[in-house]
């Protein structure tokens, strides 16, 4: 027992403020020293150095500080205390409340079985019953055998005080991977409308090696298992970052998009951007050879207020971007086209990126702005075993749910049952769709389309290749948008150096249907 243990084990004599400072001081140990060294040593961030960077500095308060196991001599005075591994209370980030749950993997590797559940599950429902953001930093070994000891029982598993579903209905959550999250713990992450972990450090999945290795015989390392090569295929976590302090970055930028629960609106930043910016350079960014692939991100960046671009699941579904920006300082959600990835085509993974996206923007108020370069679903034998078709049609049934404004500039190609997809068009949404002059669409490209229904004739003739071009080159005339514009089948044609402008004007309209719309919880909401 070091010195310090020594004083903090003296009887305090029945001093009730003395009693608290102390057992106060017992907890703020955690682990103890070498638990708190091996973790120093290997890199990381304790669980209170971790809050400490995610909020803004002196605003922690927090609950259940002396919460753990205390032990007793036969007068009935404390001799020690053993803190519980969870952290939890309120604090500001950027100067707006959230409630804040940690784990401490220095006691017994964090594990949701050798913890007080209440503990943690009050941090949800202060966050819900106060309608604030929660941000759980999760680093959790998950269950253990070793419960049914120390029941001298067992349980059916749940927690029956658990808000979760009402949470995401109402708050923002986040969800931070910083260790090995194994059953609740990687509940507790996935169950998020943000999630982030760290390369190489975190991993996220219902069981752990050695629980897959005694019911597969599989030998298999954590990271292969759960890491985030792996939830980059996956699709289960959105972001990754290259270390913890980079992933208390991206939750802070996250969270300063969104409003503080569903009945407010989303914050309006300071704009640091002029309304009248035109990139010149806009004119160009699509190329007229539709072959030719384009950097859909220089777009995005050209457009929306600069540096305000947050993109949220870059590595996975990446034939679609899904983003957060702001315009004139009104954030908004933003989806566009890659055609740099699968052609551009939606994939299931993609199919599901676009889903969530836009379920998120919809529950928070979020305006969407739709970048369309659409060839159409992912066909093929893989395709169809993935079942692409059914993540497609969760797509269109999403954004017919929809009910918040919604705008869609078609820049490349809109074709088929995913070109469709490109904005809600059922009373009483508005199809509020406008077009770059390299636009095309219909209900197949005119490129596999001519092969198809030409064939013969393609084939009969003397130079095939020739007859081909010249029939893409007939049919891609009656597929100009001028013409579509012609019957008013598009609100307009636009110059793409227009489109900032016309974006600035539209977030205006934009935010007073959201905000005198009854069907919306956070209809005339203040910031």
């Amino acid at each position: 027992m070091s010195a310090d243990d020594t004083a903090l084990s003296v009887t305090t004599g029945g001093d009730p403020l003395a009693e608290l400072e102390r057992r106060r001081a017992l907890a703020l140990r955690m682990g103890g020293e070498q638990a708190l060294q091996k973790f120093r040593d290997s890199g990381r961030m304790n669980a209170r150095e971790r809050i400490a960077a995610l909020l803004d500095e002196g605003s922690f308060r927090e609950f259940g500080r002396i919460t753990g196991a205390g032990s007793y001599d036969e007068k009935g005075d404390l001799i020690d205390l053993q803190p519980v591994n969870a952290i939890i209370g309120y604090g500001n980030v950027d100067g707006r409340r959230i409630s804040v749950s940690a784990d401490d993997y220095t006691i017994r590797a964090g594990s949701s079985e050798a913890t007080i559940s209440e503990k943690w599950i009050y941090a949800e429902r202060y966050a819900l019953t106060y309608r604030m953001p929660l941000v759980r930093l999760v680093d959790s070994a998950g269950g253990s055998v070793k419960l049914l000891r120390k029941l001298n029982a067992t349980k059916i598993p749940g927690y029956s005080q658990w808000p979760s579903s009402d949470l995401m209905r109402t708050v923002p959550v986040v969800g931070v991977a910083l260790g090995a999250c194994a059953g609740l713990g990687a509940i507790k992450v996935l169950s998020s409308h943000f999630s982030v972990m760290v390369r190489a450090q975190s991993q996220v999945f219902a069981a752990g090696p050695p629980v897959v290795k005694q019911a597969y015989g599989i030998d298999v390392d954590k990271n292969a298992l759960g890491g985030h090569e792996v939830h980059r295929r996956s699709a289960l976590v959105h972001n990754e970052a290259e270390d913890e302090r980079d992933a208390l970055r991206q939750v802070r930028r996250f969270l300063s998009y969104l409003p503080r629960n569903v009945y407010r609106r989303a914050p309006h930043a300071t704009p640091t951007d002029e309304r009248g910016r035109i990139e010149d350079w806009l004119k160009d960014a699509v190329p007229t050879d539709r072959r030719q692939p384009y950097d859909p991100r220089r777009i995005l960046e050209g457009v929306f207020d600069l540096g305000s671009v947050f993109e949220v699941g870059r590595h996975q579904g990446g034939s679609t971007i899904t983003a957060l920006a702001r315009i004139d300082g009104h954030p908004v959600g933003v989806i566009a086209g890659d055609p740099r990835v699968s052609g551009g085509a939606m994939t299931l993974q993609s199919a599901y990126k676009f889903e969530r996206h836009i379920q998120l923007c919809d529950t928070f108020g979020l305006p969407v702005v739709h970048f369309v370069d659409q060839p159409g679903n992912a066909i093929g034998r893989d395709a169809e075993l993935a079942g692409t078709l059914l993540g497609a049609m969760r797509v269109g049934e999403s954004i017919e749910d929809a009910r918040v404004p919604w705008i869609s500039i078609v820049v490349r190609r809109a074709f088929g049952m995913a070109g469709a997809m490109h904005a809600p068009k059922h009373y009483p949404a508005l199809n509020h769709v406008f077009a770059w002059p390299t636009a095309r669409w219909g209900s197949i490209p005119i490129e596999g389309g001519v092969a198809a229904a030409h064939r013969a004739e393609i084939e009969a003739a003397p130079d095939p290749l020739a007859m081909r071009r010249e029939l893409e080159a007939y049919y891609g005339k009656l597929g100009s948008p001028f013409r579509t514009a012609e019957r008013f089948g598009v609100v307009d044609v636009i110059d793409p150096r227009e489109t900032r402008a016309l974006l600035c004007d539209w977030i205006e309209d934009a935010r007073e249907a959201l905000d005198t719309d009854p069907r919306r919880p956070h209809a005339a909401g203040r910031e």
